[in-house]
């Protein structure tokens, strides 16, 4: 019988590689926001993974931000280096065929002594593989590394290979979590969570990058999560970027379908609203 390995394994990388869409596909479930926008994901979000001989305890972090460094990106960028230093092993998150100086500015920040796996993701955006070749050459030309394994997070390509090398530096150890936990964030965070997802979803660009949501009421209801949100804006003229024209719009009550939906999916994965839900606007 195997022995059983339990470990921390942070997921790092610029922004806009994949990380949390890589962290849902290893986890089986929605746990990390994603868009198409950069730095969607503000907070460390933990996903947990419990295999027969492992348990993957995935630490899902903001895109480190090396370029606009203003109070909010410094913060999420403290929270990176905090969340280094507390793990077993790093997932060095880069896009395929694409490495660049924001990519080795976040390579200069890992600690040594940690063994760091280069994820090389989108591979399926590649249409002829025998490019990778001379890039994953160039990658192994960037420093030490425990391991380089290209996948692709949104087929779920190559992610047993990759959960094969990270279990080699995972620590003989009890379990972390229960069998059972896929995060250790409550349902009132992902709800927030879900909701300015579909902000980010259905604003695109315009949305304000300081917009917020805040849970005001949240109320379970045999299967249905009773939510009273109010989205949080920085000036009183990003209102009207939310909810429309005009006040309570079309764009407003799609933001509650759209939200509604999104909690469904991670409760059930079943079709139908789980979620009932106001939105208000605040600040």
């Amino acid at each position: 019988m195997s022995e059983i390995r339990s470990g921390r394994i942070a997921i790092v990388g610029r922004p806009n590689v994949g990380k949390s869409t890589l962290l849902n596909a290893l986890i089986g479930e929605k746990v990390s926001i994603v868009s198409r926008r950069a730095q969607t994901t503000r907070h460390r979000i933990t996903g947990i993974l419990t295999e027969a001989d492992a348990q993957y305890v995935f630490v899902d972090t903001p895109g480190f931000q090396t370029k606009h460094l203003n109070a909010l990106n410094q913060v999420m960028n403290r929270g990176v280096r905090q969340a280094l230093a507390e793990v077993d092993v790093i997932l060095f998150v880069v896009e395929a065929c694409r490495f660049d100086e924001r990519d080795r500015a976040v390579r200069k920040l890992l600690p040594e002594g940690c063994p760091v796996i280069i994820v090389v993701n989108k591979i399926d955006q590649i249409k002829n593989k025998v490019d990778l070749l001379p890039y994953l050459t160039q990658l192994a030309g960037e420093g030490e590394f425990a391991a380089i394994v290209p996948v692709s997070a949104t087929r779920r390509a190559q992610l047993d290979a990759l959960l094969g090398e990270t279990r080699k530096h995972l620590p003989n150890d009890e379990l972390l979590f229960g069998e059972d936990e896929i995060t250790d964030r409550s349902e009132k965070f992902l709800a927030a969570e879900y909701i300015r997802e579909k902000l980010f979803r259905l604003i695109g660009d315009e949305l304000p990058y300081g917009a917020a949501v805040e849970i005001e009421r949240f109320v379970v209801d045999g299967p249905l999560r009773r939510i009273s949100a109010a989205i949080v804006v920085e000036r009183a003229g990003h209102k009207s970027i939310v909810i429309g024209t005009g006040g309570r719009s079309g764009q407003a009550n799609c933001l509650r379908g759209e939200a509604g939906h999104g909690a469904n999916v991670w409760r059930t994965g079943l079709s139908g609203s789980l979620c009932q839900g106001q939105l208000g606007l605040g600040r």
